[in-house]
């Protein structure tokens, strides 16, 4: 940490970094990877047996469970992808390749979604027997894949906001799978056969809400957004709220990738003795209160210092 010389010398970063430690990195790689290729093969099991028996509810459950895979494959890269070191080109290493492959992941589950959907509405008017209990026990054994894997990634998931994704995406696929067995049921009990793709419409709807909102939140993240969750007129108040701070400019926010948060934001203050540990201890805060790990603060010792528009100049430096 170099503290800031007058501005009209030099522009001096501070970077205030206070680090949460949650599991050790290896075995969040070990439980995403467990649980990726669990609910692959069930994925591939289910779709089997949907074709064999011609079911559009066993069909469109597979398919939501692929693009579950698609998203804990996405979670398991970025826990690996988060233990690579940065380097000279890479600065900020190479955790921001996750908010690009949702793009490509939202866009096929919409279109596999609109695809199943348009044949579910043109079975309803003469559904096709299918096997009940063939769907009972493919969707029974689809509510076990998805609580076990859940447990294998409940631990920690309080504070690792990618562990907590994935557990709570994992409970409402069981419930999803639950809701594939009342159908199937349904079937059995009174020959209901029109369950089957009604069940399939219903699962597409919820397929095709979910993609809609991930291709709404990865291109957010690609376009620099501030992140969900966090409010930027809040982070801007605390600034202005420290001591000795009399404005604040030039406050951007964005997501890296892999659950990391960066921060950049220009502070008048006056000079004085303290402005290392002023530093440090502001960047602890902002992590500890907002979840900003990465945040690089400059010290300016007149308002006058930098008269660029707030939103004008280019934007967050990239590595």
């Amino acid at each position: 940490m170099q503290a800031p010389h007058d501005h009209d010398q030099e522009h001096d970063i501070g970077h205030g970094h206070g680090h949460h430690h949650g599991p050790a990195p290896g075995s969040s790689t070990r439980a995403f990877a467990a649980v990726t290729l669990v609910n692959l093969g069930y994925t591939a099991l289910e779709a089997g047996y949907g074709f064999l028996t011609n079911s559009l509810a066993l069909l469109s459950d597979a398919l939501h469970n692929l693009g579950d895979v698609l998203g804990l494959a996405l979670a398991w890269g970025a826990a690996a992808m988060a233990q690579w070191p940065a380097t000279e080109r890479h600065t900020y290493g190479w955790r921001r390749a996750t908010l690009l492959s949702p793009l490509a992941n939202a866009t096929l589950l919409v279109g596999l979604s609109g695809a199943l959907a348009w044949e579910a509405v043109r079975r309803l008017s003469a559904p096709p027997e299918v096997p009940g209990m063939t769907i009972v026990v493919v969707a029974a054994i689809g509510i076990a894949v998805n609580l076990g894997s859940a447990l294998l990634v409940h631990g920690g998931h309080g504070h690792d906001l990618n562990r907590r994704a994935a557990y709570l995406h994992l409970l409402a696929d069981a419930a999803i799978s639950l809701a594939t067995v009342v159908a199937g049921i349904g079937m059995l009990a009174w020959g209901w056969a029109w369950l089957d793709p009604l069940t399939a419409l219903l699962v597409g709807v919820v397929v095709a809400v979910g993609a809609a909102r991930l291709l709404r939140d990865s291109f957010d993240a690609a376009m620099d957004a501030v992140p969900t969750g966090i409010d930027h007129a809040a982070v801007r108040a605390f600034l202005a709220g420290q001591p000795g701070v009399s404005s604040v400019h030039h406050v951007h926010i964005w997501s890296l990738g892999a659950g990391e948060v960066a921060m950049t934001a220009h502070l008048v203050r006056p000079s004085g003795d303290d402005d290392d540990h002023f530093l440090h201890a502001l960047g602890g805060s902002l992590e500890a209160r907002f979840g900003i790990g990465h945040a690089t603060l400059q010290l300016e010792r007149r308002g006058e210092a930098c008269d660029r528009q707030e939103h004008g100049g280019s934007g967050p430096a990239r590595g």
